[in-house]
């Protein structure tokens, strides 16, 4: 049974890349990650994930923490 490509995840704010055997949705990062839905984006090719969306195996996704400035 071949092997599927792991999931790449770049922290942008640290500068870190992670990655992942495998990983289901975009919430499951994120308590990977141990932040919450309002934390950060969670982005693939451009396009912002809802939790709900799935992630699947070669995937490169960025996490962009959300800085609010009062």
């Amino acid at each position: 049974m071949p092997q599927l490509p792991p999931v790449t995840v770049t922290l942008e704010r640290e500068g870190q890349t992670l990655v992942y055997p495998r990983l289901n949705t975009a919430h499951q990062l994120l308590n990977r990650l141990d932040l919450g839905v309002n934390d950060c984006l969670v982005i693939r090719d451009g396009e912002l994930l809802t939790p709900d969306r799935k992630i699947h195996p070669g995937d490169a996704i960025t996490v962009r923490t959300v800085v609010s400035r009062g």
